[in-house]
C-alpha cells in the first residue's frame, strides 16, 4: 500500500526546503502543539494580529493563556509592527506573525523584535504556502511555521495542516507532544471522501452559493467534518480529541493536488496583477505592485461600501466571492470578549473587517469578474 503521508512529506520538502515537517487532522492543531512545545502555559501572553480566524486565539486559550491584539497596517493588513513593541510585556512569551492573504510581511523585523525581548516566533502560514519572503519560503524565518490543507488553502488535502520547526532546541518537545495524537476514525474518514466527492463533481459556478452556505450549516452544526466546528466559534472549551492525527484519506488528496500549485501560484498571480490594474485604473483601494514579489495571492482583498448588497449582486451575477476574516476575529460576530477581543481597540481590523471582501485568484474566468467590477464600481471603496 502507498504511503501517500510520507509521499506528501517529500513535496512539501521540495516547496519548504526542511524534512522537520508534522501532520494534524488540521493547522489549528499543529499551532496548538507548537504553543505547547513552547511551553506556553497559564499567565503566559501569546501576541497575535487583531485580524484573524478564531482557530488562532482558541488554542492559545486551551492552553490557559492569552491572546494580545495588535492591530493591523492598512496598506498590507498584516501586524503594524510600529504598535508591536508597546504590546510586549514580561508576561509575553510567543509572537504569531501571519501571512493575510498570501502576504508575508516584516517578518524579519517581528523577529528581531522577538529576539531582543527573549521571545519565541511562530509564522501563520495558513494562507502562504507556495509564497515567498525576501526570496526564502514562508515559514522559514521564525521558530516554528503552521500551514493549513483545508477545503480552500494554497493546496488542500479537503482538511489538514502541517507544523515546521527551525529552531531545533523545540524538536524533543514535539516529538514527545506527537505521540499523543488522537487517529482519526472510520467514519471520520468515510466523512471527508463523500466532501472530496462532493466538491469534485458537484462544486461549479452555478451551485457555488447554495453548496458553501450548507455545507457551513452542517459544518457550524458538527454534521459534517468542516473547516470549524460549532463549539469552535460559540465556546472557548477544546473540542474532544483535538489533537488528531493525519491520515492516508487526506494526504492522497493533498498529493493529487499539491502537483498542481505551480500553475496556480502563477494564476493567482497573473490574476492579481489584473485586478490591481483594473482597482488603480478606477481610484480604487488596491494591493500595492511593491508588495507583490511577497504575496501569493491565495485570495486577493477589496473593501466594498455594503458587503450585504455587493454578496447579494455576486450570487444573481454567479461571481464566486469569499468572505474570509469578515470579523476581527473571523468568523465570530459577537460575544468577542470570550477570546479577550474588543473590536474598537482595533479601528483598522474592525473597520477592514466590517467592508472587506475576497476576489476569487484562482480563477479562469477572470473577464467575468472584471467585468461584474466594472457593472458596479460604484460599490467598491
Amino acid at each position: 500500500m502507498a504511503d501517500y503521508i510520507k509521499n506528501l512529506k517529500t513535496e512539501i520538502s521540495k516547496y519548504l526546503k526542511t524534512d522537520n515537517i508534522y501532520f494534524h487532522y488540521k493547522g489549528r492543531v499543529s499551532l496548538y502543539v507548537i504553543l505547547q512545545a513552547m511551553n506556553v502555559k497559564e499567565g503566559d501572553e501569546v501576541i497575535i494580529p487583531a485580524y484573524t480566524c478564531v482557530v488562532v486565539p482558541n488554542p492559545i486559550i486551551y492552553l490557559g493563556a492569552k491572546p494580545v491584539y495588535v492591530d493591523i497596517d492598512k496598506d498590507n493588513l498584516c501586524m503594524d509592527i510600529n504598535l508591536l513593541e508597546k504590546n510586549i510585556t514580561e508576561k509575553t512569551k510567543v509572537i504569531i506573525c501571519q501571512n493575510t492573504y498570501g502576504l508575508s510581511a516584516n517578518v524579519d523585523t517581528i523577529v528581531e523584535i522577538a529576539k531582543k525581548h527573549n521571545l519565541y516566533t511562530i509564522e501563520d502560514c495558513t494562507h502562504g504556502f507556495g509564497g515567498f519572503y525576501k526570496n526564502q519560503p514562508n515559514g522559514s524565518y521564525c521558530d516554528a511555521a503552521f500551514y493549513s490543507m483545508q477545503w480552500n488553502k494554497p493546496f488542500s488535502s479537503g482538511i489538514g495542516g502541517f507544523l515546521t520547526i527551525n529552531n531545533a532546541e523545540l524538536l524533543e518537545n514535539i516529538n514527545k507532544i506527537d505521540r499523543q495524537k488522537a487517529k482519526p476514525g472510520f467514519l471520520t474518514k468515510l466523512n471527508l471522501k463523500l466532501l472530496f466527492f462532493a466538491k469534485r463533481y458537484f462544486l461549479n459556478n452555478t451551485t457555488y452559493w447554495f453548496l458553501l452556505n450548507f455545507y457551513r450549516w452542517l459544518s457550524k452544526n458538527n454534521l459534517v467534518t468542516g473547516s470549524s466546528s460549532g463549539n469552535e466559534i460559540s465556546d472557548i472549551k477544546m473540542p474532544d480529541n483535538f489533537l488528531m492525527d493525519y491520515s492516508q484519506t487526506q494526504a492522497k488528496e493533498g498529493l493529487r493536488n499539491i502537483k498542481k500549485l505551480p500553475k496556480l501560484l502563477a494564476l493567482r498571480k497573473d490574476n492579481a496583477l489584473k485586478y490591481t490594474e483594473f482597482l488603480l485604473k478606477n481610484n480604487k483601494v488596491f494591493v500595492k505592485k511593491d508588495l507583490f514579489e511577497n504575496h501569493s495571492f491565495l485570495k486577493y482583498p477589496i473593501l466594498v461600501k455594503n458587503r450585504d448588497k455587493f454578496f447579494d449582486l455576486a450570487r444573481k451575477h454567479k461571481i464566486e466571492l469569499g468572505d474570509w476574516f469578515n470579523s476581527p476575529i473571523h468568523p465570530v460576530q459577537n460575544n468577542f470578549e470570550k477570546w479577550e477581543m474588543y473590536p474598537e481597540k482595533y479601528p483598522i481590523a474592525n473597520y477592514t473587517s466590517q467592508h472587506v471582501v475576497n476576489l476569487p485568484t484562482d480563477t479562469k474566468k477572470i473577464k467575468k469578474v472584471l467585468s461584474f467590477m466594472e457593472k458596479f464600481i460604484d460599490e467598491i471603496l
